[in-house]
């Protein structure tokens, strides 16, 4: 490995994923680097990752991005979670939300309380007893004291990379307009040395920064670093994207609607809505998969149907010699729980932590592959659990996904929550037991069974407990105003 100390750092590639990275690089440690950012007009971006997750307004507190100058800027709206309808069965809906449900005991999660509740004929539905979740059915939103709402949000990615650009350039980020034609190499180390541009030009640097999207230019087309095929798992391989003017108020959540060989998604801008499909290519075509979108949207169109190819897996290793893979060069899942723009914020964030000022060391790179395989597997078995835990049999696509071999890890996790009603989240793991199990129950699966220490409780008291809750949650949601309503006074952007 190299002792040099590392002074130049070139970031190949624009877009969401390149301009997070620099606008992170360039607010710690822009005044020790020096940050180039190297991007073609001509080269579009993917550009769909419209929906996002919370742990995004961290990012942004921490570059102290204004959140009502950043949500006009890129048209956005507030998102409480994502409505599947159609997956659990056909004409079946539930809501993934954003918030937790009920109060846990320091013994048991309120899953047991309400499972205890249901069999007697005390509980409401699950989703009752969750703020973010009502507040996301009744079209609501406000900001709560003490953080008492999470959210995330609605964006136009495009925009958002410009907001982006603006933050990198003020704390020093170069950018070079270009093509990359060449990525040269030192014939010994194997580290990368230098870019060459269709201009000419040769952009030196120490540590290289990939992101190039699918076509991985760096870490894979030069440094061969592998890719781990996960479409056993995840069949869809394929999407189709258009956007549509907007037809009816903003809601704030995404629709994820399950269709005969994939999913549907319909995300809500201030201006616009983004629509899209995702589908597996052995079950549908192309065509096919237009077809039903655009018999499925609402509003008159404002671009032409784009179909994106990809193929769902990971990087054998997104950190190889001098070259950090970030975004979609590093991996793809597939954009069911929005987690792309997630885990560009999660590999920079995982490089500034350990990031080699002093040289690279083997020990660092075999670190951050290690806790990105980590989070990126325990996003894919979740991801998985949408497909697999179905009713559905009505296609040749679902019978596959009830039937497909699962990894041991789901299989456990499934396991554990079907016979004890139990979730133990991993530490460090993206989604917390309030997801899982929402998408558990929300999928259809049952637990047979509740935690002993519910049964302390005696039915007076447990109704009364239930009560208490789900009034809290009524009362809040009743005062929130309607979502809609807050954009317009909060963040209205100039469309």
């Amino acid at each position: 490995m190299t002792t040099n100390r590392i002074q130049k750092v070139i970031i190949a590639g624009g877009g969401t994923a390149g301009w997070m990275c620099a606008a992170l690089l360039a607010k710690t440690m822009g005044k020790v680097l020096d940050i180039s950012l190297i991007e073609s007009d001509e080269i579009g971006t993917v550009g769909v990752g419209e929906a996002t997750i919370p742990p995004l307004v961290g990012y942004h507190q921490f570059l102290g991005v204004n959140e009502q100058e950043f949500m006009a800027a890129v048209h956005a709206t507030f998102k409480l979670g994502i409505s599947f309808e159609n997956w659990r069965d056909v004409n079946e809906d539930y809501i993934h939300s954003f918030g937790l449900t009920g109060t846990d005991h320091w013994s048991a999660g309120f899953q047991h309380f309400w499972l205890r509740g249901s069999q007697k004929g005390l509980a409401k539905e699950f989703g009752d007893y969750c703020l973010e979740l009502r507040a996301a059915q009744e079209n609501k939103f406000a900001h709560l004291p003490k953080n008492g709402l999470n959210y995330a949000f609605h964006i136009d990615a495009t925009l958002y990379a410009k907001f982006l650009r603006k933050l990198s350039e003020e704390h020093g980020t170069k950018r070079v307009e270009g093509k990359i034609v060449k990525v040269n190499k030192d014939s010994e180390s194997g580290f990368i040395t230098s870019l060459t541009l269709a201009s000419g030009n040769e952009i030196e640097g120490d540590l290289f920064i990939d992101c190039t999207g699918f076509r991985g230019l760096l870490i894979e087309q030069t440094l061969h670093a592998g890719y781990e095929d996960w479409s056993h798992w995840l069949p869809c391989d394929s999407a189709v994207a258009v956007q549509t003017e907007s037809t009816c108020p903003a809601i704030p959540y995404t629709r994820s609607i399950a269709r005969e060989a994939g999913w549907q998604w319909r995300i809500p801008l201030q201006h616009r809505v983004g629509n899209g499909m995702v589908y597996c290519s052995r079950y549908v075509s192309d065509d096919e998969a237009t077809k039903t979108l655009l018999a499925n949207i609402e509003g008159e169109l404002l671009t032409e149907p784009r179909v994106i190819k990809f193929r769902p897996g990971m990087r054998r290793q997104h950190w190889k010699n001098n070259c950090v893979a970030i975004g979609l060069s590093s991996g793809f899942i597939e954009p069911l729980e929005s987690t792309s723009i997630h885990l560009i914020q999660r590999g920079i964030v995982h490089l500034m932590r350990m990031f080699p000022l002093t040289g690279i060391k083997q020990s660092d790179i075999d670190e951050f592959n290690k806790q990105t395989r980590f989070e990126i597997e325990t996003i894919r078995d979740f991801i998985i659990l949408h497909y697999c835990v179905t009713n559905r049999q009505d296609s040749p696509f679902w019978r596959h996904c009830r039937n497909m071999e699962i990894p041991e890890t789901l299989t456990h996790r499934i396991r554990l929550f079907k016979e004890t009603g139990r979730v133990f989240r991993i530490p460090g793991e993206l989604f917390a037991e309030s997801s899982w199990i929402q998408v558990m129950l929300g999928q259809g699966l049952e637990p047979e069974q509740y935690h002993p220490v519910v049964d302390v409780m005696d039915d007076e008291e447990l109704d009364r407990f239930l009560k208490k809750i789900k009034a809290s949650v009524d009362t809040t949601v009743e005062q929130l105003p309607v979502h809609e309503a807050y954009l317009e006074q909060y963040c209205k952007s100039a469309h």
